[in-house]
């Protein structure tokens, strides 16, 4: 399990962007499993609808990037080294149901293929065993 500060030493994101709040379980390599606890203070639900506050897909999109990134660079040891993991595509992306203040979102991102550094992901999210989003994420580790 990683919590926050392990996160914060990986990942460059910070409030309000960084949408990964702990990680329930990693295999070098292979897969990542982690956590957004949805609270009815994120800063987007202010617009995002006042009266019926829904989570953003392109929100849940971006928080199964931030675990792949997660993944991708505690696999090749560069968390404590000045890169990032950049968005290179997002294919074949569904949304499901929405997700809503007092969700739990499950992350889960699955190394489909590595060469270098390109990395593609199989991604979904899940409320309560639900999925509620899935895609296919492709991204390059970059220097910072």
């Amino acid at each position: 399990m990683i919590d926050i500060q392990g996160i914060l030493t990986c990942l460059p994101h910070r409030y309000p962007f960084l949408l990964v709040d702990r990680v329930l379980s990693l295999e070098l390599g292979s897969e990542i499993h982690a956590l957004k606890n949805v609270t009815v203070n994120e800063p987007f639900f202010q617009g995002h609808f006042p009266g019926r506050p829904v989570m953003p897909g392109v929100l849940i999109v971006e928080a199964l990037a931030q675990a792949g990134g997660i993944l991708a660079l505690r696999t090749t040891g560069e968390c404590i080294e000045d890169k990032l993991l950049l968005f290179r595509s997002i294919d074949r992306a569904k949304f499901r149901r929405t997700v809503v203040p007092g969700d739990q979102l499950h992350l889960h991102a699955r190394v489909q293929k590595r060469r270098q550094s390109l990395w593609t992901l199989e991604t979904d999210a899940r409320v309560d065993g639900e999925v509620v989003a899935e895609a296919e994420l492709s991204a390059a580790v970059v220097d910072r």
